[in-house]
C-alpha cells in the first residue's frame, strides 16, 4: 500500500522542521506543494519530482497528491506551519469523505495509506519569539471570508471576546480583503482593554522576520499583510520589559500561590 504523507514544514526556519517531517520528505519520490514551501525546505527536496502548483490551486494540489499516491508513488503533500491548521490536510480528508459518499469518481484513493506529520504553527513560533503569549486558553480565527461567511466569523469574534481567549488571527489581510482586521479589532475592544498587547509577527522565523508589539487600540490594517500573524492577548496578558528586552505573557493564575 502506497503512503501519502501530509507534511508540516513549519513556519520557515530549517531547524523548526521536525525530524519526522524531514524523514517523510526523504521517503517520498514525489513532492506536491506551493513552490515557496519547497524552497524553504532546501536540499532535502533534491532528487525528488516536484509538482509545484500556485496559490489558489489547493484543490488541484490535494487531488494530484492523492492521484500520485494511488498510482504507486510515495508522495508528500507539503504545507507550511502545521498542515492540519488552516492547511491542506483537511482538504485531503474532505475529498476522501466525498469519495466514500459516492460523490467522487476516484475509488483508488481509498487504497492509499495516509500519514499526517504535525509541525510548528505560526502562532506557536510567534508566541515563542516574545515569551509566553499562549500561556492560558487561546483560540485561532481565520479572517478570510472566501470559504467562511463573514457572519460566521463575526459570531466567533464575539464568542472569543466574551470568553476572553487569547486569539491568533490567520489570513488577516490580502490585496482584496483589507477591512476585516480593523473590524475584528473593534469587536474585541468591546470586551478587553485598549492597552491589551498585540503581536505582529511577519515572515516568522525567516530571514526577513519582523516582530512588533503594539496595543489593541493601535492595531490597524495598514500595518498588516498576508505574511503577518496577528495575536491578541486576553484581558490579563502582560507586556513587560527588562531594559531593551521585552516579553508578552498570559498568566494562568499562579500568582495566587506565590
Amino acid at each position: 500500500m502506497t503512503t501519502l504523507y501530509l507534511v508540516s514544514s513549519g513556519p520557515g526556519a530549517a531547524d523548526l522542521v521536525t525530524p519526522r517531517a524531514r524523514a517523510a520528505v526523504e521517503a517520498a519520490t514525489d513532492l506536491v506543494a506551493y513552490g515557496l514551501y519547497l524552497d524553504l525546505l532546501g536540499e532535502v527536496c533534491d532528487g525528488k519530482t516536484h509538482h509545484d502548483l500556485p496559490l489558489g490551486e489547493e484543490i488541484g494540489r490535494a487531488r494530484l497528491a492523492l492521484d500520485l499516491a494511488a498510482s504507486g508513488k510515495t508522495t508528500a503533500l507539503i504545507s507550511s506551519g502545521d498542515i492540519g491548521i488552516y492547511a491542506m490536510a483537511t482538504l485531503v480528508f474532505e475529498l476522501l469523505d466525498l469519495q466514500l459518499q459516492g460523490k467522487e469518481n476516484s475509488p483508488q484513493w481509498l487504497a492509499v495509506e495516509i500519514e499526517v506529520v504535525p509541525g510548528v504553527s505560526a502562532m506557536q513560533a510567534g508566541a515563542s519569539r516574545i515569551g509566553a503569549m499562549l500561556g492560558h486558553d487561546f483560540c485561532t480565527i481565520s479572517l478570510s471570508d472566501l470559504l467562511t461567511p463573514w457572519e460566521t466569523i463575526e459570531k466567533r469574534l464575539h464568542a472569543c471576546g466574551m470568553g476572553d481567549f487569547v486569539v491568533s488571527f490567520y489570513n488577516p489581510k490580502s490585496k482584496k480583503r483589507d477591512w476585516q482586521i480593523n473590524h475584528a479589532r473593534d469587536i474585541l475592544l468591546q470586551y478587553r482593554p485598549p492597552e491589551t498587547p498585540v503581536l505582529l509577527g511577519r515572515q516568522l522565523t525567516r530571514a526577513d522576520e519582523s516582530i512588533t508589539v503594539i496595543t489593541l487600540a493601535e492595531l490597524d490594517a495598514k500595518d498588516v499583510d498576508m505574511f503577518t500573524l496577528v495575536s491578541v492577548g486576553n484581558s490579563e496578558s502582560r507586556h513587560i520589559a527588562n531594559g531593551q528586552k521585552e516579553w508578552v505573557y498570559t498568566p494562568r493564575g499562579y500568582s495566587k500561590k506565590l
